[in-house]
């Protein structure tokens, strides 16, 4: 059974800045490559960033690219997403992903978390 637990969420300024972080527990996800989604109200869930398990490469999404950073701790089994420079339209519920590759990991995820609030007030 595989559980992936986002926590960090909240609510920050426009401006401002948040660390979400993702614990996995449940088999070896260290060796998978593990990701970040999210979902804004009326909206579908669209992908953020990604992570190789090496954490030797990154994708991100035009949207956020330069603004966010993602990372992972494999000691740990967790991922991290630091975002900056936030926007309004940032807001939206967010979701740590999991999946063997890159290419599943960025598109159809195997493991989904619970999701975390992130809201952000301008």
């Amino acid at each position: 059974q595989v559980q992936l637990v986002e926590s960090g969420g909240g609510l920050v300024q426009a401006g401002g800045s948040l660390r979400l972080s993702c614990a996995a527990s449940g088999r070896t996800l260290s060796s998978y490559a593990m990701g970040w989604f999210r979902q804004a109200p009326g909206k579908e869930r669209e992908f953020v960033a990604a992570i190789t398990w090496s954490g030797g490469s990154t994708y991100y999404s035009d949207s956020v690219k330069g603004r966010f950073t993602i990372s992972r701790d494999n000691a740990k089994i967790t991922v991290y997403l630091q975002m900056n420079s936030l926007k309004p339209e940032d807001t939206a519920v967010y979701y740590c992903a999991a999946g063997d590759r890159m290419v599943i990991v960025t598109t159809t995820p195997e493991y989904w978390g619970q999701g975390t609030q992130v809201t952000v007030s301008s």
